[in-house]
């Protein structure tokens, strides 16, 4: 279709047919409405523009061998975005809307529906912002939100294959109790400096230490951080984490799987002992780490000793991803079939 070599796409932002677009004035909700155009006409004084107002999603619709297309764990998106509004006090979208956006951008782009076995996926993104012309810092009275959809392939140009990570004791993605738990636009901009640096030394992304004492294991870079050891699926506790969708499903799995899953502090120096780790997120699944390398302390865990993505990591990406292409038994209802 249109020339695009389905198998060699980047992670990258593709024109579509169309987006949805509804806007909140006197207290409610407009129904969801598609425009061709890619450009939004805000007041120069928005509160998304000065005041942060602004939050987004990540899902992805995936075409399966039987031609059907899914969308992975919608619902749950839309539920999050009601956290990151609440977190900045914009109004809260409801899940129907969410859903019947996200739904009709799909059906209206399906040709951008990646092939089965092409490794490509189309990605969706749900954003929220404020509109109102303000100068004073509140909330804003009137918001947009929009889905655009776009096809793509692998966030790691690497694919499911570990990569290097970095600790940077020098910046914070978010603080203990600031903006961490939410999806806003403000935590990526806070990370940009630090990614930036990783990506010039060759690592794919920044492994973040707590905020407060510089001792336990944060998010990686764009995503969450697990490690498996003794059969057991161990993720961070923490009060500036992403709830990620994607890791809330594999904590699921690896139970399905019989292993132990464990969410909780976890130090630094427990890395040494992780059989396997990975980033988690629904841009990569999952990323296995190579090794962790802490600059500031001059020490090295490495976490994969032969250069190759463990067995677990491996099991648990290929049973999501077959849940997600309509590969495996759908057992938990995280699949919306569209068409």
């Amino acid at each position: 279709m249109n020339g695009i070599d389905w198998s060699n796409l980047s992670f990258g932002y593709m024109k579509t047919d169309y987006n949805v677009r509804s806007y909140y004035k006197d207290g409610k909700w407009s129904t969801p409405t598609e425009t061709t155009s890619e450009n939004i006409d805000i007041h120069m004084a928005a509160t998304c523009l000065h005041y942060g107002q602004e939050a987004f999603e990540g899902l992805k619709a995936f075409r399966g061998k039987d031609g059907k297309i899914r969308i992975f764990r919608m619902r749950e998106n839309a539920l999050r975005m009601i956290s990151s509004s609440h977190g900045i006090m914009m109004a809260e979208l409801p899940v129907e809307v969410f859903e019947e956006a996200v739904i009709k951008a799909v059906k209206l782009n399906e040709r951008f529906v990646p092939p089965y076995g092409s490794g490509a996926s189309l990605y969706i993104r749900p954003l929220l912002i404020g509109t109102s012309a303000q100068v004073g810092v509140k909330p804003a009275a009137e918001y947009m939100f929009l889905v655009f959809v776009t096809p793509v392939g692998p966030y790691f140009k690497e694919g499911f294959k570990p990569t290097p990570v970095v600790i940077l004791r020098g910046y914070d993605r978010a603080a203990p109790l600031g903006t961490g738990t939410i999806k806003v636009g403000g935590n990526y901009a806070a990370s940009l400096a630090a990614g930036h640096i990783a990506h010039e030394k060759g690592y794919s992304a920044v492994l973040y230490l707590d905020a407060k004492e510089k001792k336990y294991l944060d998010e990686c870079g764009p995503a969450n951080f697990f490690g498996i050891k003794e059969n057991t699926y161990i993720t961070p506790q923490s009060s500036s984490i992403l709830p990620s969708i994607t890791n809330k499903s594999l904590m699921q799995l690896a139970e399905d799987m019989g292993m132990k899953v464990e969410r909780r502090p976890i130090l630094e120096e427990e890395l040494a002992t992780f059989e396997e780790a990975g980033q988690v997120g629904t841009a990569a699944v999952i990323s296995p780490i190579l090794r962790v390398d802490d600059l500031d302390e001059n020490k090295s865990y490495v976490i994969s000793k032969d250069g190759n993505a463990g067995s677990v990591s491996t099991a648990l990406y290929k049973k999501l991803r077959g849940i997600q292409e309509g590969d495996e038994p759908d057992t938990h209802g995280w699949v919306t079939i569209v068409s």
